[in-house]
């Protein structure tokens, strides 16, 4: 069974750093792309940010660009979301899931919830 689970998030200030982690099991995550997809309250999915299966390379949506990164360990089969300067705006579930740029990857996770607020 394929299964991807989330946690890291939590409430933080703005300004404040926050690590997510997601654990894959079920799959050959090796051989997946993986991305970070956020839903804020009363919006659609927004794709964060995505990486290649070998780690490399990257994307982000612009408007986290230069604060957050992800990062993978394919022996630990874990993906990685580090978020720094955290704004109001971040606020939202945030998904792991399979799939290079795309929201609609054939596996998500049920989410872990950030917010950010003072």
């Amino acid at each position: 069974e394929v299964q991807l689970v989330e946690s890291g998030g939590g409430l933080v200030q703005p300004g404040g750093s926050l690590r997510l982690s997601c654990a894959a099991s079920g799959f050959a995550f090796s051989n997946y792309h993986m991305s970070w997809v956020r839903q804020a309250p009363g919006k659609g999915l927004e794709l964060v940010a995505t990486i290649r299966s070998g780690g490399f390379p990257t994307d982000y949506v612009d408007s986290v660009k230069g604060r957050f990164t992800i990062s993978r360990d394919n022996a630990k089969k874990m993906l990685y979301l580090q978020m720094t300067s955290l704004s109001p705006e971040d606020t939202a579930v945030y998904y792991c899931s399979t799939g290079w740029r795309t929201t609609r990857g054939d596996a998500r996770g049920r989410g872990t919830q950030v917010t950010v607020s003072s």
